[in-house]
């Protein structure tokens, strides 16, 4: 069963939700609303200094909270030739983007997502959402539906139904100035 229109209604109305990614059960919610986002960082327990990623279905949906103007050709092109795919760019940041979204840095980290559920997610929703992986502190990532149930049910609106893709570690973390990998994948 499809419940993909049941977690974009949760997501528009400023839900946390969860969802497959490549290697784990991600949550998130809507980046431009700050309770929503507030609720994610309280539910997770995550300090606001560290910032969370976004992901989306093409690069369009980042645009508008990149500065991308700051980057070279060459830079773009290397972050281009690893999209879509499980590769997180930390990318220079739009100056009128929460510190809820960039935490203490003057970046933010983004990815465009491969994994056809968060591709249908994305378009469906009309833009990123933030990402994070689904899990209290302290205990691992969630890789399926029931886990996230048992762990963080009851603090979510909707878990989107489905599968990891299958990889065994988060996605990497690069910088798209230095290409400094950041996080190994």
């Amino acid at each position: 069963m499809d419940n993909l229109q049941q977690v974009v209604s949760a997501l528009q109305s400023g839900e946390v939700i969860a969802y497959p990614t490549e290697g784990v059960f991600g949550v998130g919610c809507d980046p431009d609303n700050p309770q929503a986002v507030e609720k994610l960082l309280a539910l997770k327990q995550r300090p606001i200094e560290k910032g969370l990623i976004l992901i989306a279905a093409n690069y369009q949906q980042l645009q508008p909270y990149i500065d991308d103007a700051q980057l070279s050709d060459l830079q773009k092109q290397k972050i281009f030739s690893t999209w879509p795919g499980p590769v997180t760019w930390v990318m220079p940041v739009k100056k009128d983007i929460s510190p809820l979204l960039t935490g203490k840095f003057t970046s933010i980290a983004v990815r465009v997502s491969d994994h056809p559920l968060v591709q249908k997610l994305c378009h469906q929703f009309g833009k990123p959402i933030t990402s994070t992986s689904a899990n209290l502190t302290g205990l691992p990532p969630c890789k399926t539906v029931t886990e996230v149930q048992n762990q963080l049910g009851e603090h979510l609106s909707a878990i989107l139904e489905g599968e990891t893709g299958g990889r065994e570690n988060p996605t990497e973390i690069r910088d798209a100035f230095s290409d400094t990998v950041l996080r190994q994948g």
